[in-house]
């Protein structure tokens, strides 16, 4: 298997508002930049879709060590809660409706295709390639060409 690097970052001007994500793939001295920004979303789904969009963008199964300074993400996947709000059909241990299930299945899919390792970032702490998603984020959100995050445009 491959070993890959995958920083991801996601971003919201108002939490819901105007969000974006960034995620740079480092592989061999080589990167891939993807980056995107939604008209209304939060920050949960940006940080979660980086990660997603990153891994998707893998042509193969890789061991991807995955960088985020999301503890929603990370500690999702980590302490297992992820698992158990789908054995629960998308609810937490409190009964109350899991956020994101859209993306978290499409994030399962991946961790099944990849050996995933979770590193948790602390943000804005001059971590390099953690300050550069984080401007890709926020000039996705910033750019004339916003998408739709339709899926959660129904939920609002």
């Amino acid at each position: 298997m491959r070993e890959v690097n995958l920083y991801t970052d996601g971003a919201c001007s108002g939490n819901p508002g105007k969000g974006g994500y960034g995620a740079i793939l480092t592989f061999n001295g080589h990167e891939k930049v993807m980056s995107e920004g939604f008209i209304l979303t939060t920050n949960n789904r940006m940080e979660l879709l980086a990660a997603i969009v990153g891994l998707e963008a893998l042509k193969e199964p890789c061991k991807v060590t995955l960088y985020s300074d999301s503890k929603y993400l990370v500690d999702a996947i980590k302490n297992g809660w992820v698992y158990g709000w789908k054995k629960k059909g998308w609810k937490k241990a409190d009964g109350k409706k899991a956020l994101n299930p859209d993306l978290w299945e499409r994030m399962l899919t991946q961790l099944r295709t990849h050996e995933v390792e979770l590193v948790w970032l602390k943000g804005h702490a001059g971590h390099e390639y953690n300050e550069r998603c984080d401007s890709l984020a926020v000039e996705a959100y910033n750019s004339a060409e916003l998408k739709h995050d339709e899926v959660y445009e129904k939920t609002v």
